[in-house]
């Protein structure tokens, strides 16, 4: 019998295998908080941080504390109602038990205990449990503190180190009539999550400081007593809301004021009630704030209820499709810059126009929300897309119209808008000539590439700073895999620049051909002719600003080569001498000094020791420089990361605020920065 007739054969009643209780879980992690590595080990701290918000939203409770332990485990507790202890009727057992072994066992169901919370589906603190070793549960209620261990998911105590098993729920100590909470504290079961699964306090603090935004005058504590863990404890709160959130997210110069939308409308929906589809009205409050900045890139957050959504759902849909609208039917109507567009009906802004630079927070609160799998990031209750969308065109169509917001505003709303459109239009179809030269190969590249005869994962693009360092570059490389690519003009600053201006820019547009992958948004990793990126630029000021300029470009319009570590600044030494036969090079004055008291512990004198200093890369022959920034075996390299590009991009701004061709700005942030200045250090 083959195993194919085998399996036929014994696959009878017996077969069909049920899981009880919380074996679901832990036979399927995945289905409950998404895998078994960090981002599902990080979900049962969400889930037993969600419950104490609740109870904060709700009303119940002022302080939510978080703390990771020294032995891995994470506690979470808060000062609201405290878990109810008393005996449930159907189960037989306390509440308090219920709800760590039971699915689906909750205070959210039917708007009973909660009007709103953060899900229906009652799986939390359960799963918390399914998916730990042990937990201990603590809550303050009817003037004793109660407590009931969990190991190995059976309810029970320990007598020291001996565990008991019982449904028992023990008064441990006595406290104020007053005083309620609750204390969670589990220790993740270690076989179930992979090994590397980590628990990262960063990202505890800013989902916290994001619920205390959402839950204005909530005060959250996380308190990192690890091994080499967070050093301070951090403590946040929160009075103006989504207000506040959206001045916390933006970044750069503010184009607008931040425009606050509030609503509130019903919708019907049909439940199960004693076993019949109902119809239920439910009540949605629908809350948005949001403001654009000079940036370009768009930072749009949403939550239901105080659930963060990170993939959206039926709200945000709602909010995107209205918010374009509103702004093609309304701001840009009739607009005389968009008049030539519209001519050949390009004059409408995407979704990508409206959206850049805009910093957004949407929050809606309803009972009973309907999301797209346990994890809770996706909102599924179709309803709230239309509601959302409503309430949205409705109140930015009052605040773009004449008496609504401030005019200056809406102006400097609708003229970034407008650009925005306009070098879209103006770049799409340069972008995909420039594109299709790329892909032609060595033929379609720039003339000033010196390039290499094999492309991929192991060759490089090197960008030498002038044409005196590019001569030594193109004879010291290796020419099967080493291109270089002189930068002989000045580089476009892209942290100001509009993506017309870049294009346009002579060493951008070299950049983006050279490596062939398109630019901006366009931009695909997968077609890039080389698989590293090398800056050399000189080691001085002139040196560092062209290498700033370099990386906030690659930062704007190449982000995925950044982001995958694939671009690096070559480290070319200031100072180098020789004695006897060795030779010996220091990259600041610091090491040149240290360097140079170390040779003359002997006999020899420190006049003796000539250092010669590198005015610039083309002062170096061929030799030095392969050692020094061309050879693998020698030279040294520093990979540049997403941070380093924010940075850039900050220093970009600022070298355009004090050295550009604007007298008033440099004025104004000479004025504000004035009281810093030491008075008695000027000659005057």
């Amino acid at each position: 019998m083959n195993p194919k007739q085998a399996a036929a054969r014994d696959y009878d009643a017996d077969a069909i295998e049920t899981l009880e209780g919380l074996e679901a879980v832990r036979k399927r992690p995945g289905m409950y908080v998404g895998g078994t590595g960090s981002d599902g080990l990080m979900h049962l701290v969400w889930e037993l941080i969600d419950n104490a918000v609740d109870e904060a939203s709700a009303g119940f409770a002022k302080k939510v504390d978080v703390i990771l332990h020294r032995d891995k485990s994470v506690e979470v507790g808060d000062d609201g109602r405290g878990i109810p202890i008393d005996t449930h009727t159907k189960r037989k057992v306390s509440a308090l038990e219920v709800v760590f072994t039971e699915l689906h066992a909750g205070g959210k169901f039917g708007g009973g205990a909660y009007t709103s919370s953060g899900g229906l589906h009652g799986v939390g603190a359960s799963v918390v449990n399914a998916l730990a070793s042990k937990l201990v549960a603590e809550v303050d209620r009817e003037g004793a503190t109660h407590q009931l261990w969990f190991d190995a998911r059976r309810a029970g105590h320990y007598d020291g180190s001996r565990f008991r098993a019982g449904h028992k729920v023990e008064k441990i100590k006595r406290i104020s009539k007053n005083k309620t909470g609750t204390r969670v504290r589990f220790w993740p079961d270690l076989d179930v999550f992979d090994p590397e699964a980590r628990i990262d306090v960063d990202e505890i603090c800013e989902r916290c400081t994001n619920a205390c935004f959402l839950v204005p005058g909530m005060r959250i504590t996380v308190d990192d007593r690890r091994v080499g863990g967070r050093a301070d404890k951090f403590t946040f709160v929160s009075r103006g809301g989504l207000v506040d959130l959206v001045d916390h997210l933006s970044i750069g110069d503010n184009v607008s004021q931040v425009i606050s939308i509030n609503g509130i409308e019903q919708f019907v929906e049909k439940v199960p009630v004693d076993g019949k589809m109902t119809d239920v009205v439910r009540e949605c409050t629908v809350d948005v704030a949001l403001r654009w900045v000079k940036g370009y890139d768009s930072t749009v957050v949403s939550f239901v209820n105080t659930i963060p959504t990170s993939h959206g759902g039926t709200h945000l849909a709602g909010f995107e499709k209205s918010l374009t609208l509103v702004v093609n039917n309304v701001l840009l109507k009739d607009s005389r810059k968009l008049a030539k567009l519209a001519r050949t009906s390009q004059h409408r802004a995407t979704k990508d126009d409206v959206q850049e630079g805009l910093v957004a927070a949407l929050k809606v609160t309803f009972a009973e929300p309907q999301f797209r799998g346990q994890t809770k990031q996706e909102l599924g209750t179709p309803a709230v897309q239309g509601i959302v969308a409503r309430i949205v065109y409705d109140q930015l169509k009052e605040w773009f119209d004449t008496g609504g917001g401030p005019r200056t505003h809406v102006k400097a709303i609708g003229d970034k808008i407008t650009n925005a459109v306009t070098n879209r239009v103006a770049s799409r179809q340069v972008l995909e000539t420039r594109r299709k030269a790329a892909s032609l190969g060595s033929t379609g590249m720039p003339q000033k590439l010196a390039d290499c005869r094999v492309h991929g994962p192991e060759s490089e693009l090197i960008l030498v700073e002038g044409d005196s360092a590019a001569g030594p570059a193109k004879r010291g490389r290796d020419s099967e895999t080493m291109a270089i690519l002189p930068l002989r003009g000045k580089v476009v600053n892209a942290a100001k620049a509009s993506a017309k201006q870049v294009l346009d820019n002579a060493e951008a547009k070299a950049l983006f051909t050279s490596v062939g992958a398109g630019a901006g948004k366009d931009f695909n990793i997968a077609d890039a002719r080389y698989g590293r990126i090398v800056i050399l630029c000189d080691a001085d000021v002139d040196g560092s600003h062209i290498r700033c300029l370099l990386l906030t470009l690659i930062h704007r319009y190449m982000k995925p080569m950044l982001a995958a570590g694939n671009v690096y600044a070559a480290q070319p030494p200031l100072f180098t001498t020789k004695i006897g036969d060795e030779v010996y090079r220091a990259y600041s004055d610091v090491e040149r000094e240290a360097m140079t008291d170390e040779l003359c512990k002997g006999n020899r004198k420190r006049e003796n020791i000539k250092w010669q200093r590198f005015k610039g890369l083309g002062e170096m022959n061929v030799d030095e420089l392969r050692y020094c920034a061309l050879d693998p075996a020698t030279r040294t390299l520093r990979r540049l990361t997403m941070d380093d590009g924010i940075e850039a991009e900050d220093a970009a701004r600022m070298f355009d605020v004090l050295m550009g061709n604007d007298v008033s700005k440099r004025r104004d942030f000479l004025v504000r920065n004035s009281a810093l200045v030491d008075e008695s250090m000027l000659d005057i």
